[in-house]
């Protein structure tokens, strides 16, 4: 295999093994002080796939529908971004309902000792949407609890607080493309060395 279908796979395996309940697929995918930053989680991997795990205990469960991802290396480094869709199946004042949140799972990858692994986990929020799972439901929020929310993923947001989790207010998102471009700057910079 080259480094690209190692990378692309350690990718897919972390997001396989969160999806499917493989805890340990997905543990052996990230150094020990890699970072991961996303809607209702910030720390390190290890501590991440121990959250994962509670939160599908507490059956929060959700799938990654992922399109194909980009590869970058440059020596023992990689940068990968995959584009995906977040779904979840909730219940909405007893409406069964979808909940898709789009984005773009940024991984950077280190080789070390010979195996490649995740260092850093970023997502970056495009935007959401929530539909009844059945056709002629019909689902309201008030406006004001998506308010304090940003447009990215105000819905995946209000989703989450709803079930307890605290949710971020700085993530990277397509409504700050300043901050956004300058975060893809300093992964291109991390990326060279």
């Amino acid at each position: 295999m080259t480094d690209i279908d190692v990378v692309t796979q350690t990718v897919l395996l972390e997001r396989q093994g969160r999806d499917r309940g493989w805890w340990d697929q997905m543990r052996a995918c990230y150094w020990p002080d890699s970072i991961v930053t996303l809607s209702w989680y910030r720390g390190d991997g290890p501590g991440f796939v121990d959250a994962s795990e509670a939160m599908s205990g507490r059956g929060d469960a959700s799938v990654h529908r992922l399109s194909p991802p980009t590869v970058r290396i440059v020596g023992d480094r990689a940068f990968v971004e995959t584009p995906a869709g977040i779904e979840v199946r909730t219940e909405v004042d007893g409406v069964t309902a979808d909940l898709v949140s789009y984005t773009r799972i940024v991984h950077r990858l280190e080789r070390r000792d010979g195996r490649w692994g995740i260092v850093a986990l970023d997502c970056v929020y495009e935007r959401d949407t929530l539909h009844p799972a059945v056709p002629g439901g019909h689902i309201t929020i008030p406006r004001e609890d998506l308010a304090r929310h940003r447009a990215p993923y105000a819905l995946l947001a209000w989703h989450l607080a709803r079930r307890g989790y605290d949710v971020a207010t700085d993530l990277l998102g397509d409504d700050q493309p300043e901050r956004t471009a300058a975060f893809y700057t300093e992964t291109l910079k991390w990326l060279r060395g």
